[in-house]
């Protein structure tokens, strides 16, 4: 008879945590499962046993250390490694967004991170968002830029996050354009409202662009190979997808538009830069062919016509 399935997942997690401790911090002992899992002695035992028959080599018993250790040419077969992730989680923990047994470490390793200046998303914003985006409907909100408070209309349809801040993705009714709204500059709702877009016409949202980032040229040879060590580059560039949306952010945050700056102070370069521009330019005009009225047409239609190709960026 073939063994449960929920079974056997669970068995199969045990071994990916023997793996993981094995891995990555180079010890395992019966206790460990036990505390990790809340089985018995006997289960531990099994489940050590069961998984030494199954990968031959990857694990040994120290009797010095009295624990086991990795073998010399550990394999594993239930742990996908990865230091970004293991990285990732360590910062999600030190940031409070991931409870301590979430992190398999029995010690944590000395760790500490530069502060982040969080903005603050109120939860009833955020709920109010997503249900604006299921039922496609608008919502009035009085929003905060860099310049004005003032009460806006618009239909949300996605959620980004541009390495700094969350924004929704939103059809504004006002400007009849797609635009980007921080979440953190909305203070105030009002009702919702019927709305009439088409998330698909958000071309911008809908296409995607591959940039070249390369080191700056004025590095010298050695600044060269370290960035692009650092930045896994091949052949001597990086080739990032990204969202048209999206590039705005990408490229702000490495000062890819910023050509002035000394080399080691911006050390990458992006060779599509202009590319960048005219494809967002084209994008933009595609929206607002697609959402002119049938023989609309000029400023009096009350579409936007800004020339910046960055101009749907929240202020």
């Amino acid at each position: 008879m073939a063994e449960p399935e929920r079974r056997v997942w669970a068995r199969n997690v045990r071994y990916e945590f023997m793996e993981w401790k094995l891995f990555w911090e180079g010890q395992l002992n019966r206790s460990d499962l036990e505390a990790a899992f809340d089985i018995s002695t006997p289960q531990a035992s099994v489940d050590l046993k069961n998984y030494r028959g199954l990968a031959e080599g990857n694990v040994e018993y120290d009797s010095t250390a009295k624990s086991f250790v990795p073998g010399a040419a550990i394999r594993p077969r239930f742990l996908v490694p990865s230091a970004d992730r293991l990285l990732l989680q360590l910062r999600a923990l030190m940031s409070g967004a991931l409870p301590r047994d979430v992190v398999w470490f029995k010690t944590l390793p000395a760790i500490d991170m530069a502060p982040d200046v969080a903005r603050h998303v109120d939860p009833e914003c955020l709920r109010l968002i997503l249900g604006a985006m299921r039922s496609r409907s608008a919502l009035r909100i009085r929003y905060q830029s860099l310049t004005n408070s003032r009460w806006r209309v618009i239909a949300p349809h996605a959620l980004a996050f541009d390495g700094a801040r969350w924004h929704v993705r939103a059809w504004a009714c006002d400007h009849k354009d797609f635009r980007d709204f921080v979440l953190s500059r909305i203070d105030e709702f009002g009702g919702a409202e019927a709305a009439s877009y088409e998330p698909a016409d958000d071309v911008e949202w809908h296409t995607t662009i591959t940039l070249r980032v390369l080191p700056h040229p004025g590095l010298t040879d050695d600044q060269r190979r370290a960035i692009e060590r650092d930045y896994g580059m091949v052949d001597g560039a990086r080739e990032v997808e990204v969202r048209l949306s999206m590039a705005f952010y990408f490229i702000k945050r490495h000062n890819l538009d910023l050509i002035d700056l000394p080399p080691e102070r911006v050390q990458l370069r992006l060779e599509n830069l202009a590319e960048v521009g005219l494809r967002v330019a084209a994008a933009k005009e595609e929206t607002r062919r697609r959402v002119i009225p049938s023989g609309g047409g000029g400023p009096a239609d009350g579409l936007s016509h800004a020339a910046d190709p960055w101009d749907s960026s929240p202020a």
